[in-house]
């Protein structure tokens, strides 16, 4: 497979959820557009560090990472992030670490995106081409 690579606005959920109550002005929204490499080896959202400066998100905890040549490092995460592509959104942490947007496997899955390795793009689910199906079982 090729490098998939896709366009996400990435805003600060707590920013967002004042917006909508009137306590913060819209102009401060702090919201990003971004480039990410669609990672499907990798399990969750990651961005560097400048990135979750510019959006004011806060390191609210630590996890273990494991990279793909089995070297782990403690990183920080992220308190929520509102993620969106392709016109779908969803909420999540992100991780703290390296120089690149990388859309893992959990925001795919809750965006309900697939990767289209023939045209190496991401594209809606076409079992669900207007919203993201949630599996509740």
């Amino acid at each position: 497979m090729g490098t998939v690579r896709a366009r996400i606005n990435l805003t600060n959920a707590i920013d967002d959820e004042l917006v909508n109550r009137g306590l913060l002005a819209p102009r401060l929204l702090r919201v990003i557009e971004a480039e990410g490499l669609v990672d499907t080896g990798a399990v969750s959202l990651v961005i560097p560090v400048e990135m979750a400066s510019e959006l004011g998100l806060r390191i609210i905890g630590q996890r273990k990472a494991q990279y793909a040549n089995g070297s782990e490092e403690v990183i920080g995460f992220t308190g929520p992030v509102i993620i969106e592509c392709l016109g779908r959104k969803t909420v999540d942490e992100a991780l703290v670490v390296g120089n690149d947007v990388l859309i893992g496997q959990v925001i795919l899955e809750k965006l309900d995106l697939l990767v289209d390795c023939r045209k190496q793009q991401l594209i809606a689910n076409p079992q669900s081409p207007d919203y993201p199906l949630a599996m509740i079982k």
